[in-house]
């Protein structure tokens, strides 16, 4: 990789009834970062740069988070979908990498579903294809192994409702953040999983999530595409973190149900692997555009 880092621009371009912001760094095929729920491009402040040399970077916020507008909308997984799409074609974007991390996944394997042809690789960061999956997941592996007394504390305030308790996300933080979302020390937090924390657009992630940290019960709960998976034929990697709150199983078995997977596992990581897994996270992802730009994928 360049040991200089490619300047980034930020832009806005008008889609349906309102505009998208996103970043952009470097030149050649468009590589395509969709960010989690309900953060930013901002996640990705520190990871592009590290990619940049390999095509041209684009991180858009998505719609009625970050810098994007934020239309009167339902904001409906269909909603997201929709100003996507116009996205993506007022860019003309063709021979894409996308990579979804999080809720981002859920929305380039929906889009990678509907348009196949216009891109040339996806990545699945750090989601499974299945929401009922990742909910049996927190409830036979993660909650078990929590402290079961801070457990039973943590859903007491949900059954009372009382999410905006300090106590709450104090509980959530040490028994769970810094666990399964970024295994470093608090203070040691990079800044972008500061601002995914404490920036949360709470009126678009509670209707898709649920207000619970440790499930999903909103609108994507009965969301499943598990049975659709072969029908991908797009070269796809899918990243896995040993202590992620998603199953990384499940990710390594995703990438043996499309036709042409990849796995890259992240030992020691969590949800953010970018961060707390750093070298196997960018040694699979760089790889994979790398052999996917030479021919030799699969």
């Amino acid at each position: 990789m360049s040991s200089i880092t490619p300047r980034e621009t930020v832009h806005e371009l008008g889609v349906l009834d309102t505009f998208i912001s996103y970043r952009e760094t470097g030149t050649g095929s468009p590589i395509v970062f969709l960010h989690g729920n309900p953060t930013s491009s901002y996640v990705w402040r520190n990871v592009v740069p590290l990619v940049a040399d390999r095509g041209r970077c684009l991180a858009p916020d998505l719609v009625g988070m970050g810098r994007s507008g934020k239309p009167e909308s339902a904001y409906r997984f269909q909603d997201h979908a929709r100003y996507l799409d116009a996205w993506f074609a007022g860019l003309d974007l063709r021979d894409v990498v996308l990579v979804g991390y999080d809720w981002g996944g859920v929305l380039a394997i929906e889009y990678a579903l509907r348009y196949q042809d216009h891109l040339k690789g996806l990545v699945i960061s750090n989601m499974m294809a299945s929401i009922p999956a990742y909910n049996a997941y927190a409830q036979t592996v993660l909650m078990p192994a929590m402290d079961q007394a801070a457990l039973a504390e943590i859903k007491r305030y949900e059954a009372d409702k009382e999410y905006e308790n300090p106590r709450y996300m104090e509980l959530l933080i040490e028994q769970h953040y810094v666990h399964h979302v970024c295994r470093m020390p608090v203070e040691q937090w990079p800044d972008p999983v500061n601002r995914a924390l404490n920036r949360l657009n709470k009126s678009i992630y509670i209707p898709l999530q649920g207000p619970s940290e440790l499930g999903a019960s909103g609108l994507l709960e009965h969301w499943d595409r598990t049975a659709d998976l072969p029908r991908l034929t797009v070269p796809t990697l899918t990243i896995g973190a040993q202590y992620d709150t998603m199953d990384p199983e499940h990710m390594r078995w995703i990438a043996g149900q499309v036709q042409h997977g990849r796995y890259a596992y992240c030992p020691g990581g969590s949800h953010m692997a970018m961060y707390d897994s750093q070298p196997a996270y960018f040694d699979g992802l760089i790889r994979f555009i790398r052999d996917r730009d030479a021919g030799l994928f699969p």
